[in-house]
């Protein structure tokens, strides 16, 4: 069965066989080469500088990076403008909520590209408060496949003196992120979207200097205290070391396969062939392809069928498609190219679609 949902990803063999190696205590320096290797290789993913960038594995998932980093690189006196055009949007301030957070949401259309003159005016008003130290923002918001401009949020950032933290848990690895952006403070992501590893391993990338101010919110998922044991070769926790093996080989099958500009070309071909075939059978993309990830996109549900028809359909001949979220069930589902998919599958997948417009005897349009 291959996984075209966005995450867990179908696995390479090759990855797959690594969590059978042998099994680790996490107290041994065997899990601690294997920690250390994991981190170096997130850094070098987007070429940056250890001495300045920090990568911080946690067992969880990429929700629970995006909790830690937000948890704990706002400060007590920090006021977080959230950006929300979609559910993971909407998750960071319920994060806030937990933790009693002082943020703002900036409500943007799902359907449109951001309101950047919007964001402007909200960072320019001083709410009860004061003013914003921070601004959260998802890169790859999935629930449409919506791409956001983050170099236009970042200079916007940039200019106030404003740090931006990304989540950028389906982008990394594959999308293109600046880091050399003085804006940006951290970004949270996770093993098994465009990295190709398996669920449980997630990490936050951020700038050393940004730990000085950390605060400790959670316990678990204290991103200050993760650090430093890190970097002393420790662990605070059992980590899911076979989950950290299928990271590592991922990692090393990433760059053997040309990095994070190879991924994203990868990613950009079959995405486009699922969108050109698709179209010729009057099955039309939510958002267009300037405003798109090559990740992940949405499309509107053939007239006169439910997702659960689609959904079976495509199930029946080998594939997993996602539903839109929530409501969105209704008129759209999702199909991502992640993992190990090939042209010949995706070409298998637009048979099996035509095969459902020919069983109606019309074309879907």
């Amino acid at each position: 069965m291959l996984l075209l949902n966005p995450g867990p990803v179908t696995l390479t063999e090759r990855v797959r066989r690594s969590m059978l190696q042998p099994d680790l205590c996490h107290r041994e320096s065997e899990f601690f080469d294997l920690q250390d290797e994991a981190r170096a290789r997130l850094l070098a993913t987007y070429a940056l500088d250890p001495g300045e960038w920090i990568a911080i594995l946690m067992t969880a998932s990429g929700t629970a990076a995006v909790e830690s980093m937000v948890a704990g690189l706002v400060p007590e006196w920090g006021r977080l403008l959230v950006v929300e055009n979609g559910v993971y949007g909407e998750r960071i301030g319920q994060i806030c909520e937990r933790y009693r957070i002082r943020y703002e949401r900036v409500l943007m259309s799902w359907w449109q590209p951001l309101d950047m003159v919007e964001i402007e005016a909200r960072l320019d008003t001083p709410g009860p408060g004061g003013g914003f130290s921070h601004l959260a923002i998802v890169h790859h918001e999935t629930t449409t496949g919506r791409l956001n401009d983050l170099k236009a949020v970042s200079a916007i950032c940039r200019a106030r003196g404003v740090q931006l933290l990304v989540d950028a848990v389906s982008s990394f690895g594959a999308e293109p992120i600046d880091f050399r952006d003085p804006a940006l403070l951290a970004v949270a992501a996770t093993a098994n979207k465009c990295l190709h590893g398996a669920p449980g391993a997630a990490f936050v990338i951020t700038r050393r200097a940004a730990l000085k101010s950390a605060v400790s919110r959670t316990y678990y998922l204290d991103l200050d205290r993760l650090a430093k044991l890190q970097d002393q070769r420790n662990t605070p926790f059992t980590p899911a070391v076979h989950a950290y093996y299928a990271l590592v080989e991922a990692l090393r099958e990433h760059e053997e396969q040309g990095g994070r500009a190879a991924r994203y070309a990868r990613y950009a071909a079959l995405a486009e062939q699922v969108r050109s075939a698709f179209q010729a059978l009057g099955i039309y993309a939510v958002l267009s392809l300037q405003e798109s990830s090559v990740v992940l996109r949405s499309y509107h549900l053939p007239a006169g069928l439910d997702y659960a028809t689609v959904h079976d359909a495509a199930k029946s001949h080998g594939f997993v498609i996602y539903a839109g979220q929530g409501e969105l069930s209704k008129t759209m589902f999702r199909i991502s190219t992640m993992g190990e998919i090939t042209s010949a599958d995706i070409k298998r997948l637009i048979d099996c679609f035509a095969s459902l417009a020919r069983s109606g005897n019309t074309m879907f349009g």
